[in-house]
């Protein structure tokens, strides 16, 4: 473990000597966020369809979409919280690389992706979260763990089938039996289409 990394003892799973980890699943913050200076929360969908009116829906999967109670709680409680999906990942990495120069210092980073209800695989989510990693690997920040790399490797394999793998994903179905329009959902799968970083809690200026 390097020498500035930090320590925590969340065990085996807890990715705690790589600089970017990721892992799926709101609870999965339990596991990689300690010592972390910023996390991340990936749902490819909410960009897009998050401010549907779901008024008189019982719509859990829409729910889905916002940050979750379980991933905020379990975070050091001076770590910086952004959210991202595919249309904002080179955004969100911009901001991560900013905050690790004024933090002066590597910045430990846990990247979580949305889950589908009831914890199903949410392959939109992990596409956003490789979408991340490898823009972050493309502005040096490339200390990945294996969980990191894999996501990564999934999107840059399928980069060119993004679009379509988002509207035909459960998660994307599913949005759309909710109500969310299909173009809302192609519109979640348009890399880089947005410029905004959405700062869920703001870094610890002190």
């Amino acid at each position: 473990m390097d020498e500035d990394s930090p320590t925590h003892a969340n065990g085996t799973f807890s990715q705690a000597k790589y600089q970017v980890r990721f892992d799926h699943g709101a609870t999965a913050a339990g596991r990689i966020a300690g010592g972390a200076d910023i996390a991340v929360w990936v749902d490819a969908l909410g960009p897009e369809i998050g401010s549907l009116d779901t008024t008189g829906l019982d719509t859990p999967e829409v729910d889905a979409l916002e940050v979750p109670s379980e991933f905020l709680d379990a975070l050091p409680a001076d770590c910086a919280v952004v959210a991202s999906g595919l249309v904002d990942a080179h955004a969100a990495a911009s901001w991560i690389l900013a905050e690790q120069e004024r933090l002066g210092r590597r910045a430990y980073i846990a990247i979580v992706a949305a889950a589908s209800p009831g914890g199903a695989f949410d392959a939109a989510g992990v596409l956003g979260a490789g979408a991340l990693i490898d823009a972050l690997t493309e502005l040096g920040i490339d200390d990945t763990s294996p969980e990191a790399a894999v996501a990564c490797a999934a999107f840059v394999g399928l980069r060119r089938a993004v679009g379509h793998l988002v509207t035909a994903s459960a998660a994307g179905r599913a949005a759309i039996a909710a109500g969310a329009s299909a173009e809302a959902v192609r519109a979640a799968g348009r890399l880089g289409s947005s410029n905004d970083v959405r700062i869920v809690r703001a870094p610890n200026q002190t």
